[in-house]
């Protein structure tokens, strides 16, 4: 059943997968708990925005990792 829905998930825009991804990590802990200030909600909504719109660049995760680890290492 996650396989499917993995794929089905897959399938969707990238705005709308960054809104399930969202959505997904708020439910893992209590929303009470988290305190952003207005400048963070204020970052956090342009950059939606800017998923929405097709302006944000992206990387695969492996190769930010494979960065990551070779500066580190």
């Amino acid at each position: 059943m996650v396989e499917e829905v993995r794929n089905q998930v897959m399938a969707l825009s990238a705005s709308e997968r960054a809104s399930s991804a969202h959505e997904l990590i708020l439910s893992l802990d209590d929303p009470a708990e988290y305190d952003l200030s207005p400048a963070q909600e204020a970052e956090i909504r342009r950059r939606l925005k800017m998923v929405q719109e097709g302006a944000a660049s992206s990387r695969p995760a492996a190769e930010v990792f494979a960065d990551i680890r070779a500066k580190y290492s």
